[in-house]
């Protein structure tokens, strides 16, 4: 029988990534399943800055706790919310932005940027826009992620909670 639920569960973040450039078509694709996401009034408060530059990729790493993944992907994507408005958008943004690359064999990764005024220095954006979300994308490194993983699970000690953990019903108590 079809697991309804399975291509959720599949997605996974990766940590680690091939060399091989993301193709055009293909980032192309990504970033239209960006723009395609609904925002409230239709508002669309974001602009996608697309970094493949390994030297900015790797200042960009340094501007999160933990943001490391930043600079071993060839391709970020920071997620830049208008002055003001729409966080709750942009994270829709970014998750039909992964949910399209896994659709293309494509590994992603988000990373929060806490020192904003690094960043909007690093790469130009007005001090008035929101620039504290990216995406690392990238072919997933096969040989590499793997213990990546193992070393994570390791620290963080953690699994999905159970849905009833989770869910309330009419009323918070």
């Amino acid at each position: 029988m079809y697991d309804k639920g399975s291509w959720l569960r599949g997605l996974r973040a990766t940590r680690a990534y091939t060399a091989d450039p993301v193709i055009e078509e293909d980032l192309t694709l990504i970033l239209e399943a960006g723009r395609w996401t609904g925002s409230s009034l239709n508002s669309q408060p974001w602009t996608f800055l697309v970094v493949t530059d390994l030297e900015l990729r790797v200042q960009l790493s340094e501007t999160g706790r933990f943001s490391t993944h930043l600079d071993s992907a060839p391709l970020v994507v920071v997620l830049v919310g208008m002055p003001g408005r729409g966080e709750f958008d942009i994270g829709r943004v970014g998750q039909n932005m992964m949910l399209a690359a896994d659709s293309l064999g494509i590994g992603s990764c988000p990373a929060t940027l806490h020192n904003q005024d690094a960043v909007r220095r690093l790469l130009g954006i007005p001090d008035d826009h929101l620039a504290r979300h990216a995406i690392a994308f990238g072919y997933p490194d096969e040989d590499l992620e793997p213990t990546i993983r193992k070393n994570m699970s390791t620290v963080t000690e953690r699994s999905r909670k159970p849905l009833e953990d989770l869910v309330r019903w009419e009323r918070f108590s």
